[in-house]
């Protein structure tokens, strides 16, 4: 079953969601912010998405805006960047879908056409 990292109030993941409930996939909705993934969570992720780090975080929040993430990014370690990333589910770009090696960041829904619906 697919772990299906969202914030509730998200329009995106809403959206997303409603999508693989159309498709009758099954997911297990996580509060991401209430169930933020560890580092050690995160790491397993990232490293199955053979996506770069820096694409997991939600470049459109407040919180990233806060702390001058833009600037700050360049000069941190692929750890700092964990550590940052599982200290706050806001910073994590969603919805979050995970199942084994199969990763998405975010909702295209040609992408979660071609990766959720068998």
């Amino acid at each position: 079953m697919i772990k299906f990292y969202q914030y509730p109030n998200c329009t995106t993941c809403k959206k997303a969601a409603k999508f693989l409930q159309e498709y009758g996939v099954s997911y297990e909705p996580i509060d991401i912010v209430q169930h933020t993934p560890t580092y050690s969570e995160l790491k397993e992720i990232v490293d199955a998405s053979n996506l770069e780090i820096n694409k997991f975080f939600n470049t459109r929040g407040g919180k990233y805006r806060e702390l001058n993430l833009k600037d700050k990014l360049k000069d941190m370690s692929y750890e700092e960047k964990l550590e940052l990333l599982s200290s706050d589910g806001m910073l994590i770009k969603r919805p979050l879908a995970v199942m084994g090696d199969k990763v998405t960041v975010g909702f295209k829904e040609d992408e979660f056409k071609a990766l959720w619906v068998n």
